[in-house]
């Protein structure tokens, strides 16, 4: 099976099927993020789980307005080799989950930078097929499913987006998880059917023991 999103070329075997999120999942965001406005003489402060409105110039303590946190936004996606590593435990986890599952980063950010990012993860030998795309998740989940009789599971730390996975790909394991630590008290309390995992070896055991169970979800076809 081939399908082509954003100039991503995706092809899936057999196997089950694990979506993940990149930015505070498989690589950290918000500490680098941090490092990055600091060095613009700004700052992310952690007083809510949102970028607008906790961004400030070091110079007077000025909040940035929107169109100054998205242009920021977007230059550190331009330079994230320089800036993004892993989460922790991310690597070896992917990695050996590899060998039971196909694995498909999916990551909300402009596709002009899937370039970047793709160096990026490359270098860190997570070399699996990643989309790029600001559209909502659950659509693209499920285009990528696509009505196949396998567990499917997918990872995010946004919870808007888990529930359009949720709502596109019934029966499919919605994982929340986050690297940073400094913001993960401001997220929202996880709705059911989200299950929150601690970290890399925690989402591994849901992961393994959804696969093992066979749930395999139903959707429509897409397109």
């Amino acid at each position: 099976m081939e399908i082509v999103t954003n100039a991503s070329q995706v092809r899936l075997g057999d196997r089950p099927l694990i979506v993940c999120d990149i930015d505070e999942v498989v690589l950290e965001f918000l500490t680098p993020f941090t490092a990055f406005l600091r060095s613009q003489s700004c700052d992310l402060l952690p007083r809510s789980f949102r970028l607008h409105g906790n961004i400030v110039s070091l110079l007077d303590g000025s909040e940035l307005d929107r169109d100054q946190v998205d242009t920021f936004e977007d230059a550190f996606f331009a330079s994230q080799d320089l800036w993004q590593k892993p989460a922790e435990r991310a690597i070896e986890t992917l990695q050996a989950l590899s060998d039971e599952a196909d694995i498909v980063f999916l990551t909300a950010m402009p596709p002009r930078h899937h370039g970047v990012r793709r160096r990026l993860l490359d270098r860190f030998d997570l070399a699996f097929d990643m989309i790029a795309t600001e559209q909502p998740k659950g659509p693209v989940v499920a285009q990528l499913h696509d009505r196949r009789n396998l567990p499917v599971a997918f990872i995010d730390d946004m919870q808007r987006n888990l529930l359009s996975v949720g709502e596109h790909v019934p029966k499919c394991l919605l994982v929340t998880m986050m690297a940073n630590a400094d913001f993960k008290p401001f997220a929202p309390v996880p709705v059911d059917p989200i299950v929150a995992a601690s970290g890399w070896e925690h989402a591994h055991d849901l992961l393994r023991a959804h696969m093992a169970s066979g749930i395999a979800p139903v959707t429509s076809r897409t397109g």
